[in-house]
């Protein structure tokens, strides 16, 4: 099987400069990528699954009100001292999970959209393929992080590479969807991208979410791209584009996605990651199960 040869996806960049509001009034003064799944705030999952998957540095693109974020990957030193004090070395190692990370803020200063948030990121990445990983989808997957199964695709094809999962009917209005040629039962080459589609228009049931490997030519048609939808600069509208010139592939990636944009897809993901705790998830199925029995 011969590999293409391709420059190592080193980058990766996380948008986290939107309100929120969906989350309001929880989000009025926390980011909502602060919001925690059980004890872990969504972005450290997000960071957790970039590292995981290979990636070196990371950048934040953060905005108004989020100091919280550069503030949960930085030192605590006071918080350390008080826990070496106590001998809480557990505790000691969770914190240096979140502070030997190489993250990197850049703040987009206007909301226009999530393409110009992207192109915010442009002196960062410089003149190689990149990862985007967007914070309202979580993905769990025991062995191979979405992100990694993105990255083995961009390795083998040499072509940017859009997350992608099959969605119920109901749900094509939601997101993006692909159009194109299946390669293989996972694989697809994109010709097209419709952003929310009605079901009627919708060319198939692939919905890109928020997992991505883009080659660096996206930031010369960022900066020509005109404002779409509401004002701001479509990503989708660039990558668009970006078919026409390149090849660029969705990808079926497999484990379970949660829509944290979503009440419900929070809660979901809040309980299923209780569950398989090791020191929650015994105790917590069985107040789940007497819960059914009661309600």
């Amino acid at each position: 099987e011969c590999k293409v040869m391709v420059q190592q996806i080193r980058k990766a960049v996380i948008p986290a400069a939107g309100y929120g509001t969906r989350f309001l009034p929880a989000t009025k003064a926390t980011p909502k990528e602060m919001l925690p799944i059980v004890d872990k705030p969504t972005i450290q999952y997000i960071v957790e699954e970039a590292l995981a998957s290979g990636i070196e540095d990371i950048l934040i693109i953060s905005g108004h009100g989020k100091r919280a974020i550069e503030d949960h990957f930085d030192s605590a030193p006071t918080l350390e001292q008080e826990l070496m004090r106590k001998g809480r070395q557990d505790l000691l190692n969770v914190l240096r999970e979140t502070t030997d990370v190489n993250v990197h803020y850049v703040r987009q200063k206007y909301m226009r959209g999530l393409g110009d948030a992207i192109l915010c990121a442009r002196a960062f990445v410089g003149d190689e393929p990149f990862a985007v990983l967007l914070g309202d989808d979580v993905v769990y997957h025991p062995q191979r992080p979405a992100l990694r199964q993105l990255i083995d695709v961009y390795e083998e094809t040499g072509g940017s590479v859009l997350g992608c999962q099959i969605v119920a009917d109901a749900q094509v209005s939601s997101y993006g969807i692909v159009a194109g040629t299946m390669q293989n039962e996972r694989l697809m080459r994109v010709s097209d991208m419709i952003e929310k589609p009605a079901l009627a228009e919708a060319p198939s049931r692939m919905a890109v979410l928020g997992r991505y490997i883009i080659r660096p030519e996206i930031f010369s048609i960022l900066q020509n791209t005109e404002p779409g939808k509401g004002g701001e600069i479509q990503l989708t509208d660039a990558l668009k584009v970006l078919a026409q010139r390149d090849t660029v592939y969705a990808y079926n990636f497999e484990g379970r996605r949660y829509d944290l944009g979503d009440k419900l897809g929070f809660l979901e993901a809040t309980v299923e990651f209780a569950l398989r705790r090791s020191d929650l998830g015994d105790p917590f199925r069985a107040y789940l199960k007497q819960l059914a029995e009661t309600l």
